[in-house]
């Protein structure tokens, strides 16, 4: 079970995905077939339950693309029934310490690293390759801490010390709220907060991660060092595309709620 975007992570190569909120695992079989690095699917924030977000991993199966799930909360049961079911890591949203940090990897890992159960669901395919599973789950899943406070800023040295710890995602609508700043990513600090603790994870071997909400964006992320870049939402994608071909064709922009 070689994870994709973990062997690319070591070999400090730039990933592109998506981040995905419908149910549709087409989408999902789009990103593949385009070749993007990675899709994480969002379970903490919309709709999405357990059977939609498998439709997704399936979707991927065969390909390159590695899934991600974002957990709605750190909750063993939450990283555990994810991982279960096949998904190459998870983001765990809100961890503000070194503590949730450590909790968070062992839930997400096998003893005698961790506490997350054996079960005999999809990622080991039934139970028919569990012990192949076993082997190499704890190396190849990702647990990828979501920084996204002010508090998570001013704990990133203690959070990168985690033992195991090889990706953080950075939120920045929630980080810039948390500094008085909702949704101003630009606002002032938040540059600056975000790059030190882009260039923190470099230096100690972590690859950061971040969304870009568009193309100049996700270009001077990738200058920035930001080793995976998130291009956008496929909601956030298909509204734009719309608005675009709207604007071109000199028809009015005006949504109603």
């Amino acid at each position: 079970m070689p994870n994709p975007l973990r062997q690319k992570f070591r070999n400090k190569q730039t990933c592109y995905g998506l981040w995905v909120s419908l149910e549709s695992p087409t989408i999902t079989e789009i990103a593949a077939t385009l070749g993007l690095d990675w899709v994480c699917i969002d379970t903490e924030h919309g709709h999405l339950d357990y059977k939609e977000v498998i439709d997704h991993l399936r979707a991927a199966r065969g390909s390159d693309t590695a899934v991600i799930v974002r957990v709605p909360e750190l909750q063993v049961t939450m990283l555990k029934r994810a991982l279960d079911i096949g998904a190459h890591g998870v983001i765990v949203p809100a961890i503000n310490t070194a503590e949730e940090a450590e909790s968070a990897i062992q839930y997400g890992k096998y003893p005698p690293r961790g506490v997350r159960g054996i079960g005999g669901e999809r990622a080991v395919r039934w139970g028919i390759f569990s012990q192949e599973y076993l082997k190499e789950a704890n190396e190849e899943t990702l647990v990828i801490p979501l920084i996204e406070s002010r508090t998570a800023v001013e704990n990133i040295d203690a959070i990168l010390e985690t033992p195991n710890l090889e990706a953080i995602y950075l939120g920045l609508a929630d980080m810039s709220a948390s500094y008085g700043y909702p949704g101003q990513w630009d606002a002032p600090g938040i540059p600056e907060h975000t790059q030190t603790v882009c260039q923190k994870a470099l230096a100690k071997g972590i690859a950061p991660g971040i969304l870009a909400r568009n193309p100049a964006e996700a270009k001077a992320r990738t200058a920035q060092g930001f080793q995976w870049v998130c291009l956008g939402s496929d909601t956030g994608i298909l509204i734009d595309g719309v608005k675009e071909r709207m604007a071109a064709l000199g028809l009015p922009f005006a949504p109603r709620y």
